[in-house]
């Protein structure tokens, strides 16, 4: 287990992206979605992340009742806000957004304390706790200041009230992040694609940024949502079909751990976890046998050799840290 930033909340190195659940693309059984969040609780994770926005509040209904029957002391959940659900009688589905849901609600973009305060109490009602461990600001990116002017302060004194643990900022981006290191308490933040074995620019900044201030930071898309999971034509690179140069580099990321007799996706984890910053990794999975199958790929050793070919190659920047090495 890990502590985020100075905050008392410790999650596990592992961590369960419940986006999936919420009928990310397609349509989950419910019964799957639950086998799921079991798999993981079995696997000891620790650490599950939701929010409003993932299947307009499916994601953290479903992952409220499959935690339900477990002690509460003995695990970490996180919610986002900034994205408010109201209701609506537009009909059809939500699929221009992602999730194969019906379209009974629509996302209003609120980074007001008022906001704040109310898509936090949705999100408790819905996943039937009084409390969450941590909150992020979630997807700021065009209403910079607004978060930080209303956003920030709202977590903050959420925080100083006891109502949560740790509050920080999670998004599709490391720019942004970097200032909410640099200028704000944040405990944590939330990277998503940006520190994979083919996107290393949180490196640049963000990542010396936390390591300096005792920030933490949580990586998503450690697989860029498919490419390093299972490189071919036609796989997703940060949610659109991958490029046939970012194709090519990743099959041949995945010729070096063939070679070395270990997996690309347990490479690509073991990356992702192996900067000092870093307190877990989240991934997302749609069924029970996809969490055993993570958890095995992290557990997994990846032969030094491995790193070392990666640089040689140019396939990895000397300067990126690797399991069993300082930055």
């Amino acid at each position: 287990m890990r502590r985020l930033g100075g905050s008392g909340v410790e999650v596990s190195e592992l961590a369960f992206g419940a986006a999936v659940i919420g009928n990310l693309y397609t349509e989950v059984p419910e019964q799957q979605a639950y086998e799921a969040v079991d798999a993981a609780w079995q696997r000891g994770i620790r650490y599950f992340d939701t929010a409003p926005h993932y299947g307009l509040g499916l994601s953290e209904r479903r992952l409220g009742a499959a935690l339900r029957e477990r002690p509460r002391e003995q695990y970490a959940i996180s919610t986002k806000v900034g994205r408010r659900l109201e209701p609506s009688d537009q009909g059809g589905d939500d699929l221009a957004h992602g999730f194969a849901v019906p379209a009974t609600h629509r996302r209003v973009w609120d980074f007001s304390e008022d906001g704040v305060r109310r898509t936090l109490e949705g999100s408790l009602e819905r996943l039937g706790l009084d409390r969450v461990d941590i909150v992020y600001l979630h997807d700021p990116d065009d209403h910079a200041e607004w978060a930080f002017r209303e956003g920030y302060p709202a977590l903050e004194k959420l925080r100083s009230e006891g109502v949560v643990g740790a509050i920080g900022a999670g998004m599709n981006q490391a720019e942004m992040l970097t200032r909410f290191v640099h200028d704000t308490d944040v405990d944590v933040v939330l990277c998503a694609g940006r520190y994979t074995l083919l996107d290393q620019r949180a490196l640049a900044e963000l990542l010396p940024a936390a390591q300096a201030r005792g920030t933490s930071v949580v990586i998503g898309g450690a697989f860029n949502s498919g490419l390093l999971a299972d490189p071919k034509p036609g796989a997703t690179y940060n949610y659109a079909t991958a490029s046939p140069e970012l194709l090519d580099r990743a099959l041949r990321l995945k010729s070096v751990a063939d070679r070395h007799g270990t997996t690309l996706r347990a490479a690509a984890l073991a990356f992702c976890a192996a900067h000092p910053a870093v307190a877990s990794v989240l991934v997302g999975a749609r069924s029970a046998a996809e969490v055993v199958d993570c958890a095995h790929q992290f557990a997994a050793p990846v032969p030094a050799a491995l790193w070392q070919e990666l640089r040689d190659t140019g396939l990895l920047p000397p300067d990126a840290p690797v399991p069993a090495e300082e930055p």
